[in-house]
């Protein structure tokens, strides 16, 4: 006598989840990132302090310390951030003394951000900071560039949706 293939728990007799199954936290793909995100976030807390960044400010010095000197418009576009969320980080950069901010003497419109001598130097201390959150995630390099690739290939796939208005 054959067996008959049974479809798994929760799916339609054609194999894909019944939607119900759709509905269920677990299988929400934002929740999972949502969640990864947080714990990153609550890593980069403990492995940031000593350098006195937070995650946000962190990243604007990765910026800064790659591409050097930029109009803070480009800056907010390396990191997604809008003008009202990076003018107070970039802020409190500056009161912190890692960076300044000028106006371009070709367009007073535009606002420069500059590594000062101490933002500098901070990227001396930071080198250890990757190393330590890829320690810490237990993956392999290759994993590691591996996911970096997909959630590449999900944010453009995700922008694209986006700007279509699905």
């Amino acid at each position: 006598m054959t067996e008959q293939p049974t479809a798994a728990p929760g799916a339609t007799p054609t194999g894909t989840p019944a939607d119900q199954d759709f509905l269920r936290l677990d299988g929400q793909i934002c929740f999972s990132l949502n969640a990864a995100t947080r714990a990153f976030g609550g890593l980069y807390r403990i492995v940031l302090k000593d350098l006195g960044l937070t995650y946000p400010q962190y990243l604007v010095m990765l910026v800064l310390w790659e591409h050097g000197e930029m109009p803070v418009k480009e800056l907010g576009r390396h990191l997604r951030l809008d003008s009202g969320t990076l003018s107070p980080l970039l802020k409190r950069l500056e009161a912190t003394g890692l960076i300044r901010r000028e106006r371009s003497t070709e367009d007073e419109r535009s606002v420069h951000a500059h590594l000062t001598d101490a933002g500098t130097a901070l990227r001396t201390r930071a080198a250890e900071v990757p190393r330590r959150i890829a320690t810490a995630t237990g993956f392999r390099l290759a994993e590691i560039r591996d996911l970096q690739s997909r959630l590449d290939r999900l944010t453009t796939a995700l922008d694209t949706a986006t700007e279509s208005g699905l």
